[in-house]
């Protein structure tokens, strides 16, 4: 799929706000809305609009602690690196995993109502075998969360991202 101007500034508008109708976003990048729609279908298909979801306040569903959580495994097997990230997908309160460069191996992101459902989870972590050393670090604020990726035509084409197929 080769992205031009219009296909940048659908994505860009529909990263702001995912709830805009077609009209709202065919009146923002200056099209008609049947080519709009169109437009923003083959962007999905395509796999650059992977989903559409609501930020929900951690605070206000009773999920006020973020935990940053390193974590090393005993060896850098593949066997193991699977069994990890298999086992992550199934730990609720992990709401993101990265394979990180660095001391550790991967880094997580886990949500928690208090200290003792925190300690659950963690310990859910420890007795998964393939792991060596667990390091935690509590977030005591966020500052800047959830923000639109930023990337213009120029970067775009710059990183080859208009041959996605």
């Amino acid at each position: 799929m080769n992205l031009d101007n219009t296909d940048i500034k659908i994505l860009q508008a529909l990263q702001n706000n995912g709830r805009l109708t077609n009209i709202q976003v065919s009146e923002r990048v200056n099209l008609s809305p049947s080519p709009c729609h169109r437009r923003v279908k083959n962007l999905e298909a395509s796999g650059l609009i992977m989903s559409y979801r609501a930020i929900i306040s951690r605070e206000k569903i009773g999920l006020p602690i973020t935990v940053f959580v390193d974590v090393s495994l005993e060896n850098n097997k593949e066997e193991g690196s699977i069994f990890f990230e298999r086992a992550v997908h199934d730990i609720p309160n992990i709401i993101s995993c990265h394979l990180v460069s660095g001391v550790a191996d991967y880094r997580l992101e886990i949500v928690a109502k208090d200290l003792m459902s925190y300690e659950k989870t963690l310990k859910e972590i420890q007795r998964l075998p393939v792991v060596s050393s667990i390091n935690s670090n509590f977030s005591i604020r966020t500052i800047k969360n959830g923000s639109p990726l930023p990337f213009d035509k120029d970067s775009v084409f710059a990183n080859d991202v208009n041959n996605f197929t």
